[in-house]
């Protein structure tokens, strides 16, 4: 289950990245050229297993029975390859950042605001995708985006991907949502009972909506704000403040929340809806006209690895279908095999919830690119603001 992903707090001073090359692309640019990040070889072979791979993942991607016997895709792993699984899951993206720079591990889970920096710092290597037979069988709309693919390079193989979705409980809204607008608006019917993501990057969902109801503001993409256009979006934050019952970052106190009705509405996962329907919870969710943020997940391996042939053994392994199936139903996210949609019923209900093959869906969803001073939107200028103002921005925001 997905739990937390917290952002990183510094800023991204130290990265030489040139990015207007970029596109805008709603589910994340796909790179162009032009990125300055070091020049590592990528392996050309598989060789003999070092017995052993170190993994930093998030909660629920590395599974060996001991917390859910249902849950195990490392015993079969270790069994057909001789590598033993070192697990360590990881808290935060700042952490997986800090500890794959150590070059202890192996294999990171990176998400989007965390694989960035991990290439322009030089702590992961490209990866060599003609060495892991089940890339063929990925999603088309996960191949080649900005966070994980530059200069065409391929610098990790995708794992799954989610929407933010507006979830509501259908006992304080009546009618089904089609706009983020009663989560905005100053006289919003439900004003005291909006749920909101606790992070800056939540700065980009208000972004979203401006780039909607604001054309004039010239945002085409949310991660790529000038000081103009982040002080549009933190003033709509600011406004929204004042109809937020309850701001949240733990996906647990988020299932409570609006499975019980303290909370009407408001930004969610699906996976949290779902858990709120186990619980006899009367939720729904939508992805309004608006479009919304998402996130994406991809396995990377250190640039220093020291197990590098069962580091790609295991990027194979938990590539197949099955196995990325029983990943993302675990996790709760659309698997990146469009395979693992197939063979059971159980595989194809998943990935009807989460939209897995539905490219059109994913074309609305803005994944989560941690923001730098040079803009992802192709301008040359403007300076765009970074993380560390969106971090000082969101504590303005909150008061």
């Amino acid at each position: 289950m997905k739990i937390s992903k917290a952002l990183p707090l510094a800023a991204l001073a130290s990265l030489s990245l040139v990015l207007a090359a970029c596109g805008g692309a709603s589910s994340g640019a796909t790179s162009g050229g032009g990125i300055q990040v070091p020049d590592l070889p990528a392996a050309t072979e598989i060789g003999e297993s070092e017995g052993q791979v170190n993994i930093i993942a998030w909660a629920g991607f590395v599974e060996d029975g001991s917390t859910n016997p249902d849950a195990d895709w490392v015993s079969a792993f270790e069994q057909e390859t001789s590598c033993k699984v070192n697990r360590k899951v990881g808290a935060t993206s700042d952490e997986m950042v800090q500890l794959m720079r150590g070059g202890e591990y192996d294999l990171v889970s990176a998400s989007g605001d965390a694989s960035l920096r991990l290439i322009a710092g030089g702590d992961v290597a490209p990866v060599n995708t003609e060495l892991i037979p089940n890339f063929g069988h990925i999603v088309e709309g996960l191949k080649g985006q900005i966070y994980d693919t530059l200069n065409g390079k391929s610098y990790g193989v995708p794992i799954g991907r989610g929407a933010n979705v507006l979830m509501y409980n259908t006992d304080k809204v009546a009618q089904a949502p089609t706009s983020w607008s009663d989560t905005w608006a100053a006289d919003s019917p439900y004003k005291g009972s909006v749920m909101a993501y606790d992070s800056p990057i939540f700065i980009a969902d208000a972004a979203v909506y401006l780039m909607a109801t604001q054309p004039e503001l010239g945002i085409t993409n949310p991660y790529a704000l000038d000081k103009d256009q982040l002080a549009a979006a933190v003033e709509l934050l600011k406004t929204q403040n004042g109809v937020v019952g309850e701001y949240w970052n733990d996906a647990l106190k988020a299932v409570s929340s609006i499975s019980s009705g303290t909370s009407s509405l408001g930004t969610g996962w699906q996976v949290v809806v779902n858990l709120a329907q186990g619980d006899g919870g009367k939720v729904e969710s939508v992805l309004p006209k608006e479009g919304a943020t998402g996130w994406s997940d991809t396995w990377m391996i250190s640039a220093k690895s020291k197990n590098p042939n069962c580091a790609y053994k295991w990027m194979d392994w938990a590539s197949s279908s099955e196995v990325n199936a029983k990943i993302a139903q675990n996790f709760g996210m659309a698997p990146a095999n469009k395979l693992a949609c197939e063979g059971s019923k159980e595989n194809e209900a998943h990935c009807e919830t989460f939209h897995a093959t539905d490219e059109d869906y994913y074309k609305q969803v803005w994944m989560w690119t941690t923001p730098v001073e040079q803009c992802i939107d192709g301008r040359t200028d403007v300076t765009c603001t970074n993380y560390q103002e969106w971090t000082k921005a969101w504590t303005e925001v909150k008061g």
